[in-house]
């Protein structure tokens, strides 16, 4: 059971006889805010049955809304292109058929209506799909993110992530939780290899001997000094 199923079936238990559909789209929205079943559970806790109700009721109020509106632009769009003629009860022929006379009967308008709300039900599947894409690129953008992955491989796994599809949400978080490990290896080699660049000696190679090449430049000099003859004055 994923995220959004189990936050579902929270609110179908806590607020028992509000619409299915309405609580749908309420799980879906909470399922944005939260990351663990705990934090669900805790959420939903907090919701009254005052502000579920109104949420379910406004977003079907919106819904329907758009469906009337839908329905009243494919129906004047008709009857601008075509003369409405009400008949009695068609036969077969007629409800299959335009009739001659370049008039459609009521069951043709129904087809037609029911043909063009197709497009429309296509439309909102769309951006439902879009939003999904986008909300499951963030999740992984904020695994990214909490792992501390810069750079090109960061690049590289958010590009390959642009090309992938998943058949539901059990499958992203199967691909969640398979890339939890490769990410934080990917990590630490880009941790480990910062720690290798900071231990580099401060004076530079190590020659043949064990030391540096600044130190013994260092002890050459010291000893060229040492080694000259010093001035002194006459003796008296």
């Amino acid at each position: 059971m994923n995220l959004i199923e189990e936050i579902l079936a929270l609110l179908k238990q806590t607020f028992p006889g509000v619409r299915e559909d309405g609580l749908q789209q309420l799980a879906a929205a909470l399922s944005l805010q939260v990351e663990t079943q705990e934090q669900a559970t805790e959420l939903v806790g907090k919701l009254s049955a005052e502000k579920v109700e109104k949420f379910v009721k406004d977003w079907r109020s919106k819904a329907d809304a758009e469906i009337g509106r839908a329905n009243q632009t494919y129906e004047t769009s008709l009857k601008e292109k075509y003369d409405f003629v009400e008949k009695g009860k068609p036969n077969q022929q007629q409800q299959q058929h335009q009739t001659t006379d370049g008039n459609l009967t009521l069951d043709d308008v129904k087809n037609l209506i029911a043909e063009s709300l197709k497009g429309v039900q296509q439309s909102i599947t769309s951006i439902s799909d879009a939003k999904v894409a986008e909300t499951r690129r963030g999740l992984f953008v904020a695994a990214l993110d909490k792992a501390k992955l810069e750079g090109s491989k960061r690049d590289l796994l958010l590009d390959n992530f642009g090309r992938m599809t998943f058949k539901d949400d059990a499958d992203f978080e199967s691909f969640m939780t398979s890339q939890a490990a490769h990410i934080a290896t990917l990590a630490q080699e880009e941790a480990d290899k910062d720690l290798q660049n900071h231990d580099k000696p401060i004076f530079g190679a190590v020659t043949k001997e064990g030391i540096s090449e600044g130190v013994a430049d260092y002890i050459k000099q010291r000893a060229e000094e040492t080694s000259k003859p010093t001035l002194t004055g006459k003796e008296v």
